[in-house]
């Protein structure tokens, strides 16, 4: 427990870490990921390059000084970290490194008139408080996850046993387990974590479950990225018969259970983790309005699939909407972009729904603000990212 003082002096610090903190984050990255090359694997270099990691932790550790007195405040963020941390097995002994790296950026950033003895030792206290917190949660769902059916601990292989391309762009690969034991039960909107070793260095990378894991097999459906190193490796060179590293699954954002309507909105690629969600949904009675966007039909994924389940399903209606079209594809419902008023359109006349949504971020944003402005009830409009977390306001 903090200390009132220690409190005081974290909270007084929040102006600092609005006006600068993305640069001291900055600044922990480059120190930590240079010294301490154990714990490069953990990160994505591609979200250290464009910033989005910097930013994500800077607004991470801006709320929790905003909230150092009610950390109750904080809302899902918790329960994203530590998702995320378990899908990338982040373990207690990497805690030390990230505190040591964090109190000197905040020294160094800030200089010793600012980091005094006293905001040192109240941020050192503050970081040790955050860090029990993280590794008792972290270390409950591992041991969950251990003694379930089917569960494991760290990595466990898995064999490719399929590989189907489902569009120009996106390929989806099979995987059971090499032991031929039983799997993990996954919650609709889950994902998975895999470990990769290329040119001799280790990576490792979350991928969203693109259909429910209730056949002993894990399906995850990859965007190939252009010079992203992981999805390249996956598309060229992961071929059937292959062994490869994977992570029980984790994340929170799922499919909660409901009579309400269900829409499912998804951008590009953002379509995987609403496959297992529609599939779940399916197997109630509740009416599924699937709304997907692509750039056109030569990378819209699963389509005849999704048709085949709203020819079987009448309770699934299904919308798409291309920005172009390309001629040779089935043509779109719209062509565009999804505006508030075709949206408007396509939602079901009752506002009272249950809506997930997932895609690029300005995508997402957009699909924000529409929600809102038609009646959908803000807490019942959920998302998530594929990468770092960011604001869409």
């Amino acid at each position: 427990m903090l200390s009132v003082q220690d409190r005081a002096i974290i909270k007084s610090t929040v102006p600092l870490l609005e006006s600068g903190g993305e640069a001291l984050i900055t600044h922990f990255y480059r120190m930590m990921l240079s010294e301490y090359p154990q714990v490069r694997p953990l990160f994505n270099q591609a979200h250290q390059a464009s910033g989005d990691q910097p930013r994500a932790l800077a607004n991470g550790v801006l709320m929790y000084a905003r909230h150092i007195d009610q950390l109750d405040q904080l809302g899902d963020l918790v329960a994203k970290i530590i998702n995320k941390h378990v899908a990338l097995q982040i373990l207690p002994e990497h805690y030390p490194i990230v505190g040591a790296c964090l109190l000197r950026a905040i020294s160094e950033v800030l200089g010793e008139e600012i980091a005094t003895p006293e905001v040192m030792s109240a941020w050192g206290a503050a970081y040790g408080q955050l860090a029990d917190i993280l590794i008792g949660a972290e270390t409950a769902l591992y041991d969950r996850k251990e003694q379930a059916v089917g569960g494991w601990r760290g990595a466990r292989e898995f064999i490719v046993v399929a590989k189907v391309q489902e569009s120009a762009e996106i390929t989806s690969f099979y995987f059971e387990p090499a032991d031929k034991g039983p799997i993990l039960a996954a919650e609709p909107g889950q994902y998975i974590g895999m470990k990769l070793i290329l040119d001799g260095e280790e990576i490792r990378r979350n991928y969203s479950l693109s259909a429910l894991a209730n056949n002993g097999q894990y399906r995850i459906s990859v965007k190939r990225e252009p010079g992203g190193r992981a999805s390249n490796h996956l598309h060229d060179h992961l071929q059937v018969g292959a062994s490869i590293q994977l992570f029980p699954p984790s994340g929170e954002f799922t499919l909660a259970a409901s009579d309400k309507p269900l829409v499912l909105i998804s951008g590009g690629v953002g379509i995987t983790p609403t496959l297992a969600m529609l599939e779940a949904a399916l197997a109630t009675e509740r009416p599924v309005h699937f709304i997907h966007c692509a750039r056109n039909g030569s990378v819209h994924a699963f389509r005849d699939w999704v048709d085949g389940l709203a020819a079987r399903h009448p309770q699934l209606k299904r919308f798409y909407c291309y920005a172009e079209e390309d001629g040779v594809s089935p043509a779109a419902d719209k062509v565009g972009l999804l505006s508030e008023e075709l949206l408007d359109e396509w939602l079901p006349e009752q506002r009272d729904v249950d809506a997930y949504f997932l895609g690029p971020k300005g995508f997402m944003g957009a699909i924000k603000r529409h929600l809102k402005a038609l009646g959908v009830p803000e807490k019942q409009s959920r998302y998530e990212f594929f990468g770092p977390a960011a604001a869409l306001e």
